[in-house]
């Protein structure tokens, strides 16, 4: 929770605009994107576990 909470504190105005470009996004490129940040997370916990 801290990474993922530190844009926000870091750079409130510019995560705004994010939000925005993101709500513009269409819903398949949004699910390519999670299954690729799912993955990064998966890899980072098994290197970590390793």
């Amino acid at each position: 929770m801290i990474v993922e909470g530190l844009p926000y504190f870091v750079c409130p105005a510019q995560m705004k605009v994010w939000v925005r470009k993101i709500l513009d996004m269409p819903n398949n490129s949004l699910q390519k994107s999670g299954l690729i940040l799912m993955l990064i997370g998966l890899f980072c916990v098994y290197l970590g576990k390793t």
